[in-house]
């Protein structure tokens, strides 16, 4: 049974506190949060401790610990768990800093305990399936890559002034599937974005609505389509053709019902959100945390994977701002 400290007491934390205790390999002992009263609130609602993160670190029964607290506290609480004998599971992104998360990656790497990224979305039961029919061979070798990313609508301007811009906090996750599919690094990386679902959100130096290409040495083509607004719904869809045929992952529906009549056919729109699209995908990613630290093995998502996401997301940040391609060599120095 792996014993578990919740860092973090929000949103995602409520998530990943329903993973722990349901899953029959993990409990959940403790949950530590700055607001100390969501901690409670969050460690009652599972049966466990609310409790500071140093005393969840510091208890040699704690075997790992899951960090979902804001972006900015990730590198130092990898390195701090690590240091302490921890496993790890971290929220993505690493860092809002590229050289951050570089060094954070050699300190964990120096530590020799293992660290997972919480990229969920390799664990959705659609894009896994497609991910194993593209290893099968089943449309001979992966030639273009279209990904698309679609909120159901922008979230408020002050979230935005912390997260680090659309292509560290939105498409990180993208690029991190097109590493997944890919099985390789672009050699390129060319974006463009702009603002016009809120104006509020350019003002604050971001974008909203982005275009990112990914070139790969082979010829391999990529292409990942953002926007902060879809008014249907969480618009999540995959398409990969091969030499042999075409892989799709389509969205999410709210029910399977469709009407057809004189005045055409209807059905229903996407799911809203995330929530309600990746709550399998969360308890998939978890139990595959659980079952590679148990058994001692090596980790399906690791630091390494979130740093190269992070090196993809600021190379797309400066192409977008300089207009030019970016190489991805250049950016990871």
């Amino acid at each position: 049974m792996l014993k578990v400290g919740l860092l973090g007491a929000g949103r995602i934390a409520g998530v990943h506190a329903t993973a722990i205790t349901t899953n029959p390999g993990s409990t959940l002992v403790a949950v530590s949060d700055i607001n100390t009263e969501a901690a409670a609130k969050l460690a009652a609602q599972y049966g466990a401790e609310a409790r500071t993160t140093d005393a969840i670190l510091n208890d040699p029964a704690i075997d790992a610990v899951l960090i979902a607290t804001s972006t900015d506290t990730h590198s130092d609480l990898i390195e701090r768990a690590t240091r302490a004998g921890r496993a790890v599971l971290c929220e993505k992104p690493v860092d809002l800093s590229l050289a951050r998360a570089q060094a954070c990656q050699k300190v964990a790497t120096k530590n020799g305990k293992p660290v997972m990224i919480g990229f969920n979305r390799r664990f959705d039961p659609n894009f896994a399936a497609l991910k194993a029919a593209l290893d099968k061979g089943e449309i001979g070798k992966a030639e273009l890559l279209s990904i698309t990313s679609f909120d159901p609508a922008p979230p408020p301007v002050a979230y935005i002034k912390v997260s680090g811009g659309l292509f560290r906090d939105m498409m990180i996750h993208d690029f991190d599937m097109a590493n997944f599919l890919m099985g390789a690094a672009p050699v390129t990386v060319s974006a463009v974005g702009t603002s016009i679902v809120d104006p509020g959100i350019g003002q604050a130096g971001d974008v909203d609505t982005a275009v990112v290409t990914l070139t790969y040495a082979d010829g391999r083509i990529a292409v990942i389509k953002n926007s902060r607004r879809a008014v249907y719904g969480y618009d999540q869809r995959v398409e990969l053709l091969g030499s042999e045929g075409l892989l799709q992952a389509q969205n999410m529906l709210e029910n399977t019902v469709v009407k057809s009549t004189t005045a055409g056919v209807t059905g229903a729109k996407p799911t809203y959100f995330f929530l309600e699209r990746y709550m399998p995908a969360y308890a998939a990613e978890w139990a595959a945390f659980v079952t590679a630290v148990n058994a001692g093995s090596a980790l399906p998502v690791t630091l390494d994977d979130g740093v190269a996401a992070l090196a993809m997301a600021e190379a797309a940040t400066q192409s977008a701002k300089s207009g030019q391609p970016m190489k991805l060599a250049s950016v990871l120095g």
